[in-house]
């Protein structure tokens, strides 16, 4: 009983001192306490092994293979509650998305492409409290369902032609930025999409995936929300062909 008034106290009186001989005796940390708020150390992973560029140093992430397996583990013990802002929520799920992804990539590698891994999105292998998921099902079942497009420029599939892995974890302080800033940066990369004023080459995303795009008018009106420049509405769209390339560093 003194334990969890002492975990209680942690999370309502931020900060506090972690030297406190009483708060001491509790071998659990901030994250684990109060909800991974901060995604702290899958943070300081993204920090140090993905580029700018989004491109992956899977090597460097090998060797901090088990920080990964521990905020994994963390996050499956840790589930989203239902009083969570639907942003925590969905800062949540991103990132537990991504490090799942990577830890896919680890426990396969070498490997020259995700494609090459039986089944990655359809197996069932990802803790989550006491059943196991798949990427799929956090994708299809939770993200998509939460009506917001965006999440597909957030979430990474290991491969060249996916929008790509941001180099910090999502928050929920930060998360509207953070989609905005991975939605403008995919849709005007040409490297992923062509834009000219009456004709447009595009990512297949945005095939699969079209009807979560047009909750709000046409795919181009979802485009020109985020494009530096405009295209006509009736211009022509053709998709580019998808490159499952590991997004391995060079």
């Amino acid at each position: 009983m003194v334990q969890i008034s002492y975990l209680i106290l942690f999370c309502l009186l931020q900060p506090i001192s972690l030297l406190s001989d009483s708060l001491a005796l509790v071998p659990i940390t901030n994250e684990q306490i109060c909800g991974f708020a901060e995604h702290k150390s899958w943070d300081r992973l993204l920090n140090s092994f993905v580029d700018e560029n989004g491109n992956v140093d899977y090597l460097g992430f090998k060797k901090e293979s088990e920080v990964l397996n521990q905020y994994l583990e963390q996050l499956g013990s840790n589930t989203v509650n239902e009083n969570w802002s639907r942003e925590k929520k969905l800062a949540y799920y991103i990132n537990l998305y991504n490090a799942a992804t990577v830890k896919l990539i680890l426990d396969n590698y070498p490997l020259a492409s995700i494609t090459d891994i039986k089944k990655p999105w359809d197996k069932a292998w990802i803790k989550y409290g006491g059943e196991l998921i798949s990427l799929g099902e956090i994708e299809h079942k939770i993200l998509r369902k939460m009506n917001e497009p965006r999440i597909h420029f957030a979430i990474n599939c290991a491969s060249y032609s996916c929008p790509k892995l941001l180099n910090q974890a999502f928050t929920e302080e930060k998360l509207d930025k953070q989609l905005d800033k991975a939605t403008k940066d995919f849709v005007n990369d040409p490297s992923r999409n062509i834009i000219s004023e009456n004709k447009v080459e595009l990512s297949k995303i945005f095939k699969w995936y079209k009807k979560d795009f047009e909750n709000n008018g046409t795919l181009i009106v979802y485009l020109n929300q985020y494009l530096k420049s405009s295209i006509n509405p009736d211009a022509k769209i053709e998709y580019l062909k998808y490159n499952w390339s590991l997004n391995e560093i060079k």
